[in-house]
């Protein structure tokens, strides 16, 4: 099991709330069923078994009451259990570029929309979106089950019911269609795309994940539900790249009707591709923003098929 120190965390975005060690004794003082799976490391840090599915589930439990206000989060077995910290970037980030053209100020309120692709049973982009900056989100997910836990979670936190509503994808070789209205006008989309190409591909790599943060770990037959993550959260048709270069077609579509689309990209060797299929489709502004969290290196690509000027015309 890796340590858990400051070093870390140093390259979170200044505003993330989870730049420093955390505050286990808050925290279990938040949600007493965290301290189960504490321990102290070889360095003499507390810390969790980030390798157990159910610590880090527990981890998030007590981040979103503690930090976010939210009470009774929790998703089923088996689904993709989201580190709070690197979630909490990607909000940050975005914030960063809608106030780019905003005289440098963040937009903080709920005239702002966010349309979130493929929420997961964790609704986490929604949930820290609201929480910190006071947005509205339209959150969507092929899997009815999703939808199902998404809904339990937004009531039980009255504050989220009028700030997120959730719709199923009923298509799921479309990102954008059925979701999108004639009248619906978006600030921003975003999402984190399925990585991996086939089920074989994701079960590798679970594995990999799984021994990285705890060599001592037997081989699991079924290495991804071990780590949680189900089907059409981890891999599809043409894995990453397949995913993003249809989310970039479909959006010629609804060119003007959302302000930025938004994507995380996982592969840095995807990118060309992906900025040649920008091209093809004509879109104004395309930027790149670096992300990383620990070890691991990531980033948002994102673009805009409006000009300076309408840019700057946006209602926020």
């Amino acid at each position: 099991m890796k340590a858990e120190n400051n070093s870390q965390k140093d390259n979170l975005h200044p505003r993330n709330l989870h730049r420093s060690q955390y505050d286990f004794e808050l925290l279990i003082s938040n949600c007493p069923e965290l301290k189960a799976f504490v321990s102290i490391n070889k360095h003499g840090i507390e810390t969790i078994d980030f390798s157990n599915p159910n610590a880090v589930k527990t981890l998030n439990k007590a981040l979103l009451q503690t930090y976010y206000g939210i009470q009774n989060w929790d998703i089923p077995k088996n689904f993709l259990c989201p580190p709070i910290p690197g979630r909490a970037d990607y909000i940050h980030y975005i914030a960063d570029l809608l106030a780019e053209n905003n005289a440098n100020q963040i937009p903080n309120n709920s005239d702002i929309l966010g349309l979130d692709i493929g929420t997961g049973a964790n609704c986490i982009y929604p949930i820290l979106g609201n929480s910190i900056y006071n947005w509205s989100f339209v959150a969507t997910d092929i899997d009815k089950k999703a939808i199902e836990n998404c809904s339990k979670i937004i009531e039980a936190n009255p504050k989220l019911i009028d700030a997120i509503s959730l719709q199923q994808q009923t298509e799921s070789r479309f990102i954008f269609k059925n979701i999108i209205t004639p009248e619906d006008r978006f600030t921003f989309t975003m999402c984190n795309p399925p990585f991996h190409a086939s089920a074989e591909e994701a079960n590798k790599s679970a594995s990999r994940k799984v021994s990285n943060l705890n060599p001592k770990e037997k081989r699991n037959n079924n290495p991804v539900l071990n780590f949680g993550g189900h089907n059409a959260e981890l891999w599809c048709n043409g894995g990453e790249i397949g995913f993003v270069t249809q989310m970039i077609y479909e959006s010629a579509k609804y060119a003007s009707q959302v302000l930025w689309f938004t994507t995380l990209v996982s592969k840095k060797e995807n990118l060309p591709s992906i900025y040649k299929t920008l091209k093809k489709v004509n879109a104004t502004e395309i930027k790149t923003i670096e992300m990383s969290q620990g070890q691991k290196n990531s980033r948002i690509v994102a673009w805009s098929y409006f000009n300076n000027a309408e840019h700057k015309s946006w209602k926020f």
